[in-house]
């Protein structure tokens, strides 16, 4: 939804604004956009963001306007053969549902406040159900905080389910109540160890998916901003001072890049101690196996050593630090999605 923001914040600087938005909660086969994807529509038919393509986008909009005039929330369903699919933009078939809705300024700053603040958690949306609910919301954090209430017994199923939840998804609940769960992250940092010739690349490719990115290396020589012209921090200190001014948080992935213990080691003391979400370390499996036995006589256990993903990245056969750096970058992004990988 962000990429959207700018559009809705113009429309709604009209004080009798009224804005529809579409999202995409459930898609079979190749759908072009994913889970969570979302359109705006304004009165006039001005559209911002995407949910699909070609008939499918045309239709999205007219359901938009027709709930503008209603007030009432829609669910839409598209189903699509192989053979018709290029018309309607499914490139290969498959089925797409579309939840459209007027959209709530309360809501929409709630959304806006929670970016800015890098929330985590989830706004819950009923998208079937009886009249008086469809189209009801509630939001909780990560820390079990809420917003809003979609009634005792459904706050109570959610409040079991949602911890579980690294997607967004719908749900179905019981009394043929069906929800949609749109999960918010706030962007994840990469910290890469060692400002070597993959950390160049892996800088460039973090940043074009959204990450912010930090490099940290004491030689300055590595560490530099002729190397690194584009990296939002640059840290030319040691892991230890690095991580108490950059702490390690759980929307932190690391990589370890450096291949020297002597400052591999001294981030690993601290981040297997961390909520880092991911932590790889470059190096052959035999380099690893002597870094486990380092980190044992440090005191650490077979457990807290398996957090580390090593060899880094997955195995793609990459053989050049561009190829290294997509799939180091791959892996983070697995992991993040709750999709696991193998750390040895």
């Amino acid at each position: 939804m962000k990429e959207i923001l700018q559009d809705i914040d113009l429309w709604f600087a009209d004080e009798d604004a009224k804005i529809a938005l579409a999202t995409v909660v459930l898609t079979w086969g190749s759908a072009p956009r994913r889970v969570g994807a979302k359109m705006a529509v304004n009165a006039a038919g001005q559209m911002s963001g995407s949910v699909s393509g070609g008939c499918v986008e045309g239709a999205v909009v007219e359901a938009c306007l027709t709930s503008l005039d209603t007030g009432q929330a829609q669910l839409l369903h598209f189903g699509v053969a192989d053979e018709t699919a290029w018309d309607v933009g499914l490139a290969c078939g498959g089925s797409i549902d579309i939840f459209v809705e007027v959209l709530d300024e309360a809501w929409y700053k709630f959304f806006c406040h929670s970016v800015l603040e890098a929330w985590t958690g989830s706004v819950v949306t009923v998208i079937r159900g009886t009249q008086d609910l469809v189209g009801q919301k509630a939001a909780y954090s990560q820390g079990g905080e809420q917003t809003g209430s979609l009634g005792d017994e459904v706050d109570l199923a959610l409040h079991s389910l949602l911890p579980a939840l690294h997607k967004s998804q719908p749900l179905s609940l019981n009394n043929g109540i069906e929800v949609f769960v749109d999960r918010f992250q706030p962007p994840s940092i990469l910290v890469m160890v060692g400002g070597v010739h993959v950390a160049v690349a892996l800088t460039r490719l973090a940043k074009s998916v959204g990450c912010q990115t930090v490099v940290v290396d004491p030689r300055r020589s590595f560490g530099s901003e002729l190397r690194f012209p584009e990296v939002d921090y640059l840290i030319q200190k040691w892991p230890e001072q690095a991580f108490q001014e950059f702490k390690p948080s759980p929307n932190m992935a690391v990589a370890l890049l450096t291949h020297d213990p002597k400052i591999d080691d001294q981030a690993l003391k601290i981040l297997l101690a961390s909520n880092a979400f991911y932590i790889g370390a470059l190096g052959s499996r035999k380099t690893h196996a002597k870094r486990k036995d380092r980190l044992r006589q440090m005191g650490f256990t077979d457990e807290a050593i398996a957090r580390i993903h090593a060899p880094i990245g997955l195995d793609i056969g990459a053989d050049n630090p561009e190829e290294i750096a997509l799939a180091i970058m791959a892996e983070i992004v697995a992991v993040r999605r709750g999709i696991a990988t193998s750390s040895e």
